[in-house]
């Protein structure tokens, strides 16, 4: 299985240090898991639809973006 890297904020690093019991990979995962099913799922609803393609890709982009801004925050 691959290796990943990520940065996180030092307070994030901080909390989760203080819970050394949980598999933060895991947890990582999942995130990561639920993140592209939901992708998939505005990449599906934009292709079944009756707009332009051009139309669809700026709908997906803008429901990515605000998938990632929500996450983000």
């Amino acid at each position: 299985m691959p290796n990943m890297t990520i940065r996180v904020p030092d307070d994030l690093k901080s909390a989760i240090d203080a819970h050394p019991e949980i598999n933060w990979s895991e947890v990582a995962r999942q995130a990561m898991w639920q993140y592209v099913q939901k992708l998939e799922v505005a990449e599906e609803i934009a292709a079944d639809s009756a707009l332009t393609q051009d139309e669809a890709d700026i709908l997906s982009e803008e429901l990515k973006r605000d998938i990632a801004d929500h996450y983000r925050d």
